[in-house]
């Protein structure tokens, strides 16, 4: 009883998701349940920050352990709590300069399980920063707006992305996701999610751009669906890219979610591919993320009026 009235009483909590931020409510999670996850997740000054508190804090009481005994160390002037702090640091980091050292039995027990505690510690703080810098992470780069425009004569939807360190990544993968609000026949509120199959979704060496194509033809959730309809259905994408990178040896992920309002409808990619002078392949970064302006056949159901050129959906034009 007492830890169902705990779980409806937890304070809600915000869980970022991509560019969405969701609201928990109900869950009691106890900070030490899964501490080893919150060490991962934490930022690096968080983590080194309460690395560092962790280390005054047991060195602090320590200290008073060996403060509150009598005399138990030896070469310690007047017995100054700042002293035994000092000495508290020397055991857990099993520095032991030597000038101090315990002179009782109740020093040597405390200074035993200090020493204890310091080789534990140590070992388990060695292996959670050997975890976080040795964990695989790909360096991807997605370009900030999905476009949609005509490819080889059919709309289709375009995503572009870029390996960030310039290394090879082997056997690399895409797969395009469409989410989506749905109401069912009994008015229930479900989110789906529908698989966009792709014109090419291997690459056997990504090390520079790789655009991702999704026809939008008969067979696409998204055919006939425009800018009104993608915000009636809160439709976002979801890319999620693998695949091996040769420098570090480990298979890596990449993941990027695009809401509906960033997809741009009649525009294409800047080209940021040409050859320079000497015949080598130069590729532009600083327009990565540029669009311009394109042709997008009236059959996706975004064209544009004669009269005054503002966009309208397949539904405005038969009307």
């Amino acid at each position: 009883m007492r830890n169902d009235e705990r779980e409806r009483t937890a304070k809600a909590r915000i869980v970022r998701l991509g560019d969405r931020e969701i609201i928990t409510e109900g869950l009691n999670l106890s900070f030490w349940a899964d501490i080893s996850h919150r060490c991962m997740t934490a930022s690096w000054p968080a983590f080194i920050a309460g690395a560092a508190l962790v280390f005054l804090l047991f060195n602090a009481a320590f200290a008073c352990l060996y403060w509150i005994g009598d005399q138990p160390i030896a070469n310690v002037p007047g017995g100054a709590y700042i002293d035994y702090f000092y000495f508290s640091i020397e055991t857990l980091s099993t520095a032991g300069y030597g000038d101090m050292h315990p002179q009782t039995h109740y020093g040597h027990f405390i200074a035993a399980i200090e020493l204890f505690t310091g080789i534990f510690s140590m070992s388990l703080m060695t292996g959670l920063i050997f975890t976080r810098f040795s964990r695989p992470q790909a360096r991807l780069l997605f370009a900030d707006n999905p476009v949609i425009c005509d490819h080889e004569g059919v709309p289709t939807l375009m995503i572009r992305l870029a390996n960030a360190r310039q290394n090879l990544i082997g056997n690399a993968s895409a797969r395009l996701w469409m989410f989506k609000d749905i109401v069912t026949v009994e008015g229930h509120s479900f989110r789906r999610f529908y698989e966009l199959p792709l014109l090419r979704s291997e690459s056997p060496a990504l090390a520079l751009s790789w655009t991702l194509h999704h026809v939008l033809d008969e067979t696409s959730p998204l055919h006939g669906t425009g800018p009104d309809e993608l915000a009636a259905g809160n439709i976002s994408l979801v890319v999620v890219v693998s695949g091996y990178d040769v420098v570090a040896a480990q298979t890596v992920h990449a993941r990027k979610t695009c809401e509906h309002p960033a997809i741009r409808f009649g525009h294409r990619y800047v080209d940021i591919l040409d050859t320079s002078d000497d015949g080598r392949i130069r590729i532009d970064y600083g327009r990565f993320h540029d669009t311009r302006e394109s042709r997008l056949s009236s059959q996706l159901a975004l064209t544009t009026e004669p009269a005054t050129g503002k966009p309208c959906t397949a539904r405005d034009r038969l009307t």
